[in-house]
């Protein structure tokens, strides 16, 4: 059955296009962060959306499951297949195409391999803005990102990729295309089929296209880093900007001493911007349609009256491009300055506002309790609630020794989430690595309700199996 299931499939994509020895399939086969690696009957590379369906109606005949793929960045196991091999990876990769870019609409029309910094490439020379900005937006895709529903640095401001998609082009688990690449900001036809595959990570179909909303370029972007006592004062500054900047406030970055330390340590090339270490920092970015002059004056203001209210102990203001991109470097070097200390238990979590500041300082003290000198690596997204709490080994603990407390430790951190209110998931997606903590935090009816869509559009359950559900 299998031999002819891939001749079948080389007649539609061509012999080159699927790959089935152990060398040709390696990279498509191990997570990002090199932690599992799976095994797949093949690796399909499909050119567009026709080939896709093409491939989608062959698994489907011959009871194959496919993986859908993008760039292989994702951190929960999502787009990776299992260790029996029985299963193929469908990488979007060829589906790279900018298809439109309507300026007078402010949308673009792009396939779903096309990567992230390359759709913001094309956007600015249009003088638009594309505002999806992520650490790996030079190898994720947007079919990826609007498969995990992906937050980034500007969620503040633009909101997370489902605000950012207005149409989608999808192959069902049947193998039909169901075009719904439709630049419209209101339809009200029916049920919204778009945000059933957005964060559906591949389960329910693949996302082979999408229209994507477009934004004027701002005049003017100051960044600023701030040094600060608390989380609960980087609450209150949150607050005293989001009045005075309003939609201004573009971003905003909570970031603790151990995060700057362990960037310091593996990046000494980068900026140190203050003589004295301080307990927290926040990176805040102001974007502004008017004078720059005018952005000035809301940023100064506003960290002026922080310093007043004793809610800042410091502040830098870059005065330039290059000065705001170092500073940018800073936040952006903490997942690979962790990489590089070595193993470590991440945790993408959401929660309001207003329980961040009690969540740091009593999960903190739990862990402490059970795992005595272990070291949080806590920072994200502040002003959307998304942090990025991450638990590492004491110093000169074996790093797989300690990994052995992954069940235990994410349980301490998942139930504070869960007292709070919060999401276990908050940019990343469940993949399979979360599943089963889906399972205990997610009511039944909730779950009743994602098996009853899953099974209505997957019978046959070959999309993504074993992800999310």
């Amino acid at each position: 059955m299998s031999a002819d299931f891939l001749q079948r499939c080389r007649a539609i994509v061509g012999p080159d296009y699927v790959l089935t020895s152990q060398q040709d399939c390696a990279p498509y086969l191990t997570d990002w962060r090199g932690r599992f690696t799976g095994r797949a009957l093949a690796v399909l590379r499909p050119k567009d959306s026709a080939q896709v369906a093409a491939l989608v109606r062959a698994c489907s005949d011959a009871r194959i499951a496919l993986v859908p793929q993008g760039g292989n960045t994702g951190l929960v196991l999502g787009g990776v297949p299992d260790a029996s091999g029985q299963a193929v990876v469908l990488s979007t990769a060829r589906l790279n195409r900018i298809r439109a870019i309507d300026a007078v609409n402010r949308t673009m029309t792009v396939d779903a391999g096309c990567i992230l910094l390359d759709i913001q490439q094309a956007a600015a020379a249009q003088d638009c803005l594309f505002p999806l900005s992520l650490a790996a937006e030079g190898s994720c895709t947007i079919g990826g990102n609007l498969s995990t529903n992906a937050g980034g640095t500007a969620v503040l401001r633009y909101g997370n990729a489902r605000e950012l998609c207005l149409g989608l082009e999808v192959v069902t688990p049947h193998g039909d295309i169901w075009n719904g690449l439709r630049g419209l900001r209101k339809d009200n036809t029916g049920y919204d089929l778009r945000d059933l595959f957005i964060g559906a990570e591949g389960t329910l179909g693949i996302i082979t296209g999408a229209v994507l909303k477009l934004f004027p370029l701002p005049e003017s972007t100051l960044t600023a880093l701030v040094a600060l006592a608390s989380p609960r004062d980087a609450l209150s500054l949150l607050n005293l900007m989001q009045d005075r900047c309003g939609a201004s406030l573009t971003g905003f970055e909570l970031m603790s001493d151990y995060c700057m330390r362990l960037v310091a340590t593996h990046f000494p090339h980068l900026p140190k911007p203050f003589v004295q270490r301080h307990a927290h920092y926040v990176l805040l970015e102001v974007s502004s349609s008017e004078s720059e002059q005018h952005a000035v004056a809301l940023l100064e203001g506003g960290l002026e009256q922080a310093v007043e209210l004793d809610l800042a102990d410091d502040a830098v203001l870059a005065t330039s491009s290059a000065q705001s991109r170092a500073l940018w470097q800073l936040r952006e070097h903490i997942p690979l300055a962790q990489a590089a200390a070595g193993k470590n238990i991440k945790h993408d979590i959401s929660l309001p506002a207003s329980s961040i500041a009690d969540f740091i300082d009593s999960t903190g003290a739990k862990l402490q309790q059970a795992f005595p000198q272990c070291q949080v690596v806590c920072f994200g997204h502040l002003g959307d609630g998304n942090l990025h709490y991450n638990v590492a080994p004491p110093d000169g603990e074996p790093h797989e020794q300690f990994l052995a407390n992954q069940a235990a430790i994410s349980r301490i951190v998942h139930d504070s989430v869960d007292a709070c209110q919060g999401s276990i998931s908050a940019e990343h997606g469940i993949g399979a690595l979360k599943r089963d903590d889906l399972a205990r935090y997610k009511s039944k009816v909730e779950l009743d309700m994602m098996r009853a869509i899953k099974g209505a559009l997957d019978p046959l359950g070959i999309m993504n199996p074993g992800k999310v559900l």
